[in-house]
This record gives structure tokens, C-alpha cells and sequence, in this order.
């Protein structure tokens, strides 16, 4: 007999896939850094609970999430930006490591004020559309 807490598992774990199935690439982006800083807090609240094995579990899946973000870098297109995006990133994964072998939850706010100016110009993109399209072909028609 299912639990009332596997069911809500379940149901936000098709929601989850839901959202990712018809989300923009930009979302997409939008998603996995709303994932990152969630992972980070509860990481963190593990810490101060001393449970260790979920702040393991947690930070883990930190360093997966920021992993994606590296993986979804067009290092042809990209150019320096991502370049810089993916050493930030690898900086990142790096300090995550730290805060999980030493349970360190300052490491953890590092990585969250690291991590904010990246996700904030996201989402000052998704308020403004035409700043995420790509400008028009020189030879376009005004």
C-alpha cells in the first residue's frame, strides 16, 4: 500500500518531468539553477541537523545539477563567456566537494553568492524576451 508521502513523490516527480518535457532551453537553465540553490539549503539544513547522510545526498546532487549546467555550455558558440561560465562552474563543483567533506555550510553560502549573479541574469532574461533572441541578420529589412 502506498504512503501518503510516496505518492506526493511521485506526483511531484511527474510534474518534474513535466515541466522539463515542454520547458524552453532557457527554463531549462531557469530549472537546474532553481534545483542547485534548493539542493545548497537543504544541504545546508543537514549540516545544522548534523544528518550527514543527507547532506551527502544533497550536496551530491548539487554537483550533478552544476554538472548539467556545464554539459549545456556551446563552448563553439559560447565563445569566452562560456569559457568563463565553465571554469566558474568547475570552481564550483570544486567547493562543493569541500563542503561536503568538511561540512562546512560557509562554503556552501560561497557557492550560493557565486552562483546568484549567474542565476538572477537568467531570469532578467525571461522578463525580456528580446534580449534572449538573437539579433536579426545584418542584411535583415529594418
Amino acid at each position: 500500500m502506498a504512503t501518503p508521502n510516496s505518492v506526493l513523490q511521485r506526483y511531484q516527480q511527474v510534474g518534474a518531468q513535466s515541466g522539463v518535457a515542454y520547458a524552453s532551453p532557457h527554463r531549462l537553465i531557469q530549472m537546474l539553477m532553481e534545483g542547485a540553490f534548493e539542493r545548497i539549503a537543504v544541504a545546508k539544513g543537514c549540516i545544522q541537523r548534523h544528518d550527514i547522510p543527507g547532506k551527502g545526498e544533497q550536496i551530491g546532487k548539487a554537483i550533478d545539477i552544476i554538472g548539467g549546467l556545464r554539459d549545456g555550455l556551446n563552448m563553439d558558440a559560447g565563445g569566452e563567456l562560456a569559457a568563463n561560465l565553465d571554469g566558474l562552474y568547475a570552481f564550483v563543483q570544486q567547493r562543493l566537494v569541500e563542503a561536503n567533506l568538511h561540512s562546512d555550510a560557509t562554503i556552501l553560502d560561497e557557492v550560493a553568492d557565486l552562483l546568484r549573479p549567474i542565476k538572477e541574469g537568467w531570469d532578467a532574461i525571461g522578463n525580456n524576451p528580446e534580449a534572449a533572441a538573437p539579433p536579426p541578420p545584418a542584411d535583415a529589412p529594418a
